[in-house]
Order: C-alpha cells, then sequence, then structure tokens
C-alpha cells in the first residue's frame, strides 16, 4: 500500500480531553455539578497540557507526519473579551514542536467544549454566539495563522440533530422496552452517535440538576454545543463555520480551511433506500450551501448504521462490539468517503476514525481495513488528503470518563502519568514508508 506524496498520516486528539484543568469551560463546570451526567471529572485529563513535547515526539518517531489537535476557545477566552495571550503563546509552542518534528499541524477551532460565559449567554442557540465565535476566530488566527496550512472550525458541526434523533429514538425505545431490556435500549440508542454519550444519565439528571444548571449558567436548560440542537440551532453552528471561514481566509488567504462532521454508513435494507436518502440528508446533504466555499471537509467516521422501513436495526446477531457499543466494521470509512465525495467536490480528510477496545490487535486490525479502503478511494480518483486516527491518547472520553481507550499511546494515570505506546501505533506508522 502506497499513499501519495504529501498524504497526512497521524493522529488526532481534543484539547478537553487530553490537557486537563479546563477550569472556564461549559464542560467542567457540568463535571463538577451534584446531578452530573459525567462519570468522572476530567481533572488534568492526560496532562498533554504539559507534555505535548512528549507525546508529538511519539508521534513523530513512529514516523507519522502529522498531528490534528484543538485550541480550546476557554482557555483564549476566560472571560467575555478578555483574551490571555500567555495562552496564545502555548498553543503557539505545540505548533512550533510539531514542525520542529516534521510533522504538520492540524488545528481545530472548536472540538465541543466552549467558555462558560458564551452558555450564559445563550449558547449554540443564540445568534451572538455566530459574531462571538468569529471574533475568537479571527484572534487566534491573527497570532498563529501563519505558522499553519489547516484549519477546522468546528468539530462535527452536524451532530445536534443526531443527538436530538437518538435522544427521542432512546425515549420510544424506553416506553417500549421491559424493564429487564432497559440497559440493553439505552446502549442501543447511545451507539449511535459517534462521542462518549450517556444518554441514560443525562435525562434521568435533567430534571434534578436544572435548578443546580440555572444557577451556574443562569438557565435550566444550558444550549451546550452537545445539547440537542433545533433546526435552527443546527444551522446556527453552520452559519458560524462559514462567518469563521471566511474571516480567516481574509487573513490568510493561503490557509485551507474546512469543517468537519460525524458520518454513519448508512446501509439500508432492500425496499428502505427512501429511509437512507432521508437520514443522509439530515446528516449531511442539506449542510452542501455552508460547506461549498470550504477548501476541504473532515470526514469522521466509526461505524455502519443498517436502517429498516421504521429507521435503525439492531445490530446483527453476533456482531462484534467495541467498547461504546459500535459494530466493528472499518470497511464503513471507504463507504462514507464515496458517498460524500458525490456531493462535495473539495479535498477530504479523515480527521476521525478508530475504535475504543483494550485488545489493540483488534485496533491494528481495524487500521489495517480502514487505510486498504482509504486506498482503495484513493485509487478511485478520490481526493483524500489525509488519515487521521482517532485518537493518540488513551484520554476522557466525555460523558464516558477514562473507561473507553481509543489511543495509539496508553496512558498510565495511576502511575504520573506514564505513556506506554501500543504496536498500533507503530503499526499505523509503518504505512508512511511504504
Amino acid at each position: 500500500m502506497t499513499f501519495p506524496k504529501g498524504f497526512l498520516l497521524g493522529a488526532s486528539t481534543a484539547a478537553h480531553q487530553v490537557e486537563g484543568n479546563n477550569i472556564h469551560s461549559d464542560l467542567w463546570a457540568q463535571e463538577h455539578m451534584k446531578y452530573t451526567s459525567f462519570a468522572e471529572p476530567s481533572g488534568d485529563a492526560v496532562d498533554h497540557y504539559r507534555r505535548y513535547a512528549e507525546d508529538i515526539a511519539l508521534l513523530a518517531g513512529a514516523g507519522l507526519n502529522a498531528y490534528r489537535f484543538s485550541i480550546e476557545w476557554a482557555r483564549i477566552e476566560p472571560e467575555e473579551g478578555r483574551f490571555d495571550e500567555a495562552e496564545v503563546e502555548h498553543y503557539r509552542d505545540v505548533i512550533r514542536c510539531c514542525r520542529s518534528h516534521g510533522v504538520e499541524p492540524v488545528v481545530t477551532l472548536h472540538h465541543f467544549s466552549s467558555p462558560k460565559w458564551l452558555i450564559e449567554k445563550g449558547g449554540w442557540e443564540a445568534e451572538s454566539t455566530i459574531d462571538y465565535f468569529k471574533r475568537y476566530a479571527v484572534y487566534v488566527i491573527e497570532r498563529l495563522g501563519s505558522e499553519l496550512s489547516y484549519v477546522c472550525t468546528i468539530n462535527e458541526a452536524n451532530m445536534g440533530l443526531q443527538i436530538a434523533a437518538i435522544a427521542k429514538r432512546y425515549m420510544m425505545q424506553m416506553q417500549k422496552a421491559a424493564a429487564a431490556a432497559k440497559a440493553n435500549a439505552a446502549q442501543q440508542a447511545e451507539s449511535s452517535v459517534q462521542m462518549g454519550l450517556n444518554l441514560e444519565s443525562i435525562l434521568a439528571a435533567r430534571k434534578a440538576a436544572a435548578e443546580e444548571s440555572r444557577e451556574l449558567f443562569g438557565t435550566e436548560n444550558p444550549q451546550t454545543f452537545q445539547t440537542q440542537r433545533t433546526e435552527a440551532g443546527d444551522i446556527l453552528i453552520m452559519r458560524a463555520h462559514a462567518a469563521a471561514r471566511d474571516a480567516i481566509k481574509a487573513i490568510c488567504p493561503e490557509l485551507k480551511v474546512g469543517v468537519t462532521m460525524s458520518f454513519h454508513d448508512f446501509q439500508p435494507e432492500p425496499g428502505c433506500e427512501d429511509v437512507a436518502v432521508k437520514e443522509w440528508a439530515d446528516e449531511f446533504t442539506h449542510y452542501l450551501p455552508y460547506i461549498e466555499h470550504d477548501d476541504f471537509l473532515g470526514v469522521q467516521n466509526y461505524t455502519r448504521t443498517r436502517l429498516g422501513p421504521d429507521g435503525q436495526l439492531p445490530m446483527p446477531d453476533g456482531a462484534e462490539l467495541t467498547q461504546m457499543g459500535y459494530e466493528f466494521y472499518p470497511e464503513a470509512l471507504a463507504h462514507v468517503l464515496r458517498a460524500v465525495a458525490k456531493d462535495f467536490h473539495g479535498d477530504l480528510l479523515v480527521t476521525e476514525n478508530g475504535i475504543g477496545t483494550a485488545d489493540d490487535s483488534r485496533r491494528v486490525e481495524f487500521i489495517r481495513r480502514a487505510l486498504a479502503g482509504v486506498q482503495d478511494c484513493i485509487d478511485e480518483g478520490l481526493t483524500v488528503k489525509g488519515y487521521l486516527h482517532w485518537s493518540l491518547l488513551d484520554n476522557f472520553e466525555w460523558q464516558k470518563g477514562f473507561s473507553m481507550t481509543f489511543g495509539l499511546i496508553a496512558v498510565d494515570r495511576a502511575n504520573g502519568q506514564v505513556r506506554q505506546p501500543k504496536p498500533s501505533l507503530a503499526f499505523l506508522g509503518s504505512y508512511a514508508s511504504k
């Protein structure tokens, strides 16, 4: 297998999941609520904030040439209108560390977590958020843009409607499920969104947490990025992306700017093709007007979704499941790349793909089969410019806490955060020299 010259092969992280002590963010506040939906708080996560140089050196030492990471808005602007230059310099150091190792930094400006003050002002359903996000993007790019080649504005900009859909489906499942099947119904619903969501806990804690949320955010229903989106809020996120993209291009026209989206490989049963068309429209095609001027699209995929006449079908009997309850199905990535390429004609960059598993040999097999599919897509003429595995490190997987292990590098949190590279890191790196 030989990828084209300049192909980006590397791994991804998200700031809140690896840096730790993100004390000015909305998620930090939610983690520490009495009635929290989080299994545990992030704390110092895996201390990537201080140990980034070690982690980047491990990535580069394996032969990888790209690292996608996020800049944390809540660090840059901890209070409305107050920007922290020291934090900008921190991320400049991360970028320069990448460059010193021959690693291309791919920066994401927003990866799920937001400043707490933004949520107090209405969050991701408020019109003002468009201007706030644009202002933040301009601030960062004016200072760091000359040192970058790739910028993702927003991670998984299409996730809000997915969460709304699975919440509705979850409630329907729970109404139909017998008490003995309650846990299974919850898992089935949660596994249909590609993040560490603990939907059952979220819904159970909602009423109890209402007053606590009012004290923290000024509202019983804080509109964080991970909240179920209205149709207006869904489009608001895309408008924020477009506003930031245009502002970034005005400052640094040479920068490649895009957005990342979460995609499922929809596979309809015979006669259910119309169901798949609707699902794909909800997941992707209705966003096309907002990304048609993007330089690239970040493609994120973890599994497939089988569809029947009433929507999502259960996992096949005997299917191998990952820690997240996803079906082990690496071929989904190539299917999604082909589907996306039919409607989006810019470059494609795989910004997340991987599995949560304690068995690294299965991660190796997942990578092997996923990359074979990427190679096939390139051979077919698709402009796939890179593959960034999720994730570089075992980390804080949102509401699921530290129990999910997606990393190419294990972290011994009970023993000084010692890094332990897994065989999958070297396996992924081996493709860089082929």
